[in-house]
């Protein structure tokens, strides 16, 4: 009997021996597996998308094709290399830093809002073909989702519904957009609304109005994007402590610029600056006290607005952008100062090329003023309106859109600005090869 017990004795501590070595070795495996997976996916929190990617999911959106994201399954088993990265179904993930997988990571909601650029246009009168001509411009480049706010008059507000609307169909994951009243929270609207061109003084009210935008694109409705909207965008991050808006130049030669021959009142620099496309921090402008030539401590924007008017009404010509050159002209820290490719206009090549930075980079954003996109006078600009005004979503880009502008150019070779065809070409053919690569061509990087 005290053999059998010695032996029952023995299997049973043999087998609590072993239940621990077992307990304790899937115990010492986990850690390892849960620190892997966690740290994976606090960098999918955390981490800020490049621009490629983000790129490639607007891509797939627009292509109609969800996006596709890696992920573990749990079945999968998951090894780590001797250089910290995990491997998991043969793509190479880092699991310290950013995903280095070909594919797009799943769009979730929080980045959607963090992706969404902010665009404001203002429109009145016959605007309606013209600003639509320009919201497709910014769609057909762009990689980010872009939010518009139109400003528009009543009758125009329900023809925006119905064209936009039909084009959701096709592009419906790229934009939002929202439709205001023309309104103006100081001084006399009717005066506002005469003030230069129809309705263009609203622009001066946007930090008021737009209170929940924190940055915001403010551009003309005869403004063609021949990039993505995304680069100008990228320049806030450009912004010192002080500065809260960009602008270009109005001119680039001091003897041939309209302010610094013939202005009867402050403006900004040597040349004044151009309003048609004005990149602003809300956020900024709405917390900032101004200098001004009234005030000694300071005002508000929106209570600088009116008083600035009454002071400057029998002196301006251009309207709001003459108050604007006038604010910054007192305000010079809070103006970002963009190259001229991003404003390009007939000034610029009318008097023969005096934009360097379009000749070397090409045209950024195409800024018809003088009405040249509806007469014969500066055909070069005509001509790439009206493609981007005709093209359809669905088609192919390089055979509807860039070689019919490359050919048409030809018959502007006879202006002066049709004789720099380099200067219009350049930048759309790129931007139009980045679109194509980054919707249709996925390479995948090799391992390392």
């Amino acid at each position: 009997m005290r053999i059998h017990g010695k032996v029952v004795v023995i299997a049973v501590c043999l087998g609590v021996f072993l239940l621990l070595y077992f307990w304790g070795g899937n115990a010492g495996d986990d850690p390892l597996l849960k620190e892997v997976v966690e740290e994976e996916e606090e960098d999918s929190r955390n981490s800020s998308p490049s621009p490629s990617e983000l790129g490639r999911d607007v891509a797939a959106n627009f292509a109609k094709k969800p996006s596709v994201g890696v992920g573990v399954r749990a079945e999968e088993p998951l090894k780590r290399r001797k250089d910290g990265r995990a491997i998991i179904s043969g793509a190479s993930v880092n699991a310290k830093s950013k995903w280095q997988s070909n594919v797009a990571p799943p769009v979730t909601k929080r980045r959607r809002a963090e992706e969404v650029m902010h665009l404001a246009v203002v429109a009145c009168g016959d605007r309606l073909d013209e600003t639509l001509t320009m919201v497709k411009s910014a769609l057909l480049f762009s990689f980010k989702g872009i939010k518009f706010h139109i400003f528009a008059e009543d009758p125009l507000a329900p023809q925006f519904i119905e064209r936009l609307n039909q084009w959701r169909r096709s592009v419906s994951a790229k934009f939002q957009y929202s439709i205001y009243p023309i309104t103006f929270s100081v001084g006399n609207a009717d005066e506002w609304k005469k003030l230069f061109k129809p309705c263009a003084a609203q622009r001066l009210f946007l930090p008021v109005i737009l209170k929940d935008v924190d940055s915001l694109l403010y551009v003309d409705t005869d403004v063609l994007f021949l990039r993505p909207m995304d680069d100008i965008w990228s320049l806030l991050k450009s912004f010192n402590s002080t500065q809260l808006a960009a602008m270009a130049p109005e001119h680039e030669v001091r003897k041939i610029g309209w302010y610094s021959r013939f202005a009867r009142h402050p403006f900004y620099g040597v040349t004044g600056v151009n309003s048609g496309v004005m990149l602003m921090n809300l956020t900024r402008i709405r917390s900032t006290m101004f200098k001004n030539s009234m005030i000694p401590s300071g005002l508000s924007w929106e209570d600088l607005l009116h008083p600035l008017y009454q002071k400057y009404k029998n002196h301006i010509t251009w309207g709001d952008q003459d108050l604007l050159n006038i604010i910054f002209h007192y305000n010079p820290e809070c103006l970002f100062i963009f190259p001229c490719q991003w404003n390009y206009r007939p000034d610029h090549c009318m008097y023969g090329s005096n934009c360097k930075g379009a000749e070397e980079e090409g045209v950024s954003i195409l800024h018809g003023n003088r009405g040249v996109y509806h007469d014969d006078k500066q055909p070069a600009f005509k001509v790439v309106y009206d493609a981007i005004r005709d093209f359809p979503f669905e088609d192919n880009m390089f055979q509807s859109l860039f070689f019919p502008i490359q050919t048409k150019f030809l018959d502007t070779v006879n202006t002066l600005c049709g004789r720099i065809p380099q200067v219009f070409l350049k930048q759309i053919e790129k931007t139009m090869r980045k679109v194509f690569e980054d919707k249709v061509i996925r390479h995948v990087r090799p391992h390392k």
